[in-house]
């Protein structure tokens, strides 16, 4: 077993991983600023002698370091996790991602940490319609979010050829679950609750993307960690299909038990929801697949139960 710090834990996707490997028998430190976690998704685990919980902020290299004595993976989960905010924020991706991956790879040569595992994303490519995008496909960012991932990974694989640390970037789909905080099944869920009579979509509704679960992402970064042998290496995760978010609309409808012909959509317009949107991704996961992971929910399936999980959850 093994030493684990997930940085972001109190997160959407972090808290899942913790869940997920005290469960499995391994000791996991937790360190969140709270900026966007809150501690009422690991709190299950306070008591657990395996759990350790530490808040700071890890932009502060010297303390990080101090945290990451003795720990043997890091899953560094730290950003920025909306988006869009950029819009009125463009700074906050540089600010609140790729400073603070710099600051745990320095934290993590310096502590001797063995591995990162560092979620990334599929905006690394960019806009590139439904070109069919593999782990070889050009990286060009449209999106300050994007470009942060991108210098990421950058730093990633500098870090290790230069120190030994391996390193394993992960290029999400779109992930959906239980306790997420933001997206469009999130969004129009939280707007049909307020109304239930109109609903107004960003774009055009046709916007297509693959969605994967939560427990999907867990499991598909684990079996890489375990799988591979390279000193760093990327990899695409994602369902095989998609959904549009029309479709998604119809979705969230049917599981609050709304007649959609009693709801009034109306569009913003144009192919996208915002200037940095990319309307169409469509990602090759092969490689990943390659490894013996396989998702267990389609698109459809994992937008349908993470409406289903927050409904019922406490976290809306």
């Amino acid at each position: 077993m093994s030493n684990f710090a997930v940085i972001g834990g109190a997160g959407f996707i972090g808290s899942h991983f913790v869940d997920h490997l005290i469960m499995t028998g391994h000791s996991v430190k937790v360190i969140d600023n709270l900026c966007s976690g809150t501690l009422s998704r690991i709190e299950h685990h306070l008591s657990n002698p395996d759990f350790d919980f530490k808040k700071m902020d890890i932009e502060v290299t010297s303390d990080l370091v101090q945290e990451l004595k003795n720990i043997d993976v890091i899953i560094h989960l730290a950003s920025n996790p909306d988006i869009a905010r950029a819009a009125t924020d463009p700074r906050i991706d540089f600010v609140q991602g790729t400073v603070l991956t710099e600051s745990v790879l320095e934290a993590a040569r310096e502590s001797k940490v063995k591995r990162i595992l560092y979620a990334s994303g599929s905006g690394v490519y960019g806009d590139v319609g439904s070109e069919i995008l593999s782990e070889d496909s050009p990286i060009k960012p449209i999106s300050t979010y994007g470009a942060s991932k991108a210098a990421g990974e950058h730093l990633l694989q500098a870090y290790s050829h230069m120190f030994g640390i391996k390193s394993l970037a992960f290029r999400f789909a779109n992930v959906v679950g239980s306790r997420q905080t933001h997206g469009v099944g999130y969004d129009f869920l939280n707007r049909l609750r307020l109304d239930s009579n109109h609903l107004h979509i960003l774009g055009n509704g046709k916007q297509s993307k693959s969605y994967v679960h939560v427990t999907d992402i867990v499991r598909g970064v684990l079996l890489a960690s375990d799988k591979t042998c390279l000193d760093f290496d990327v990899f695409n995760i994602s369902t095989p299909d998609f959904i549009n978010v029309d479709e998604i609309a119809n979705i969230v409808m049917e599981e609050l038990q709304i007649n959609s012909q009693s709801v009034k959509i109306t569009y913003s317009g144009g192919d996208r929801g915002w200037k940095a949107d990319v309307p169409v991704v469509r990602i090759n996961a092969r490689k990943i697949l390659d490894l013996g992971w396989s998702p267990r929910y389609t698109s459809e399936e994992a937008i349908r139960e993470s409406i289903r999980e927050m409904i019922q959850s406490k976290y809306l």
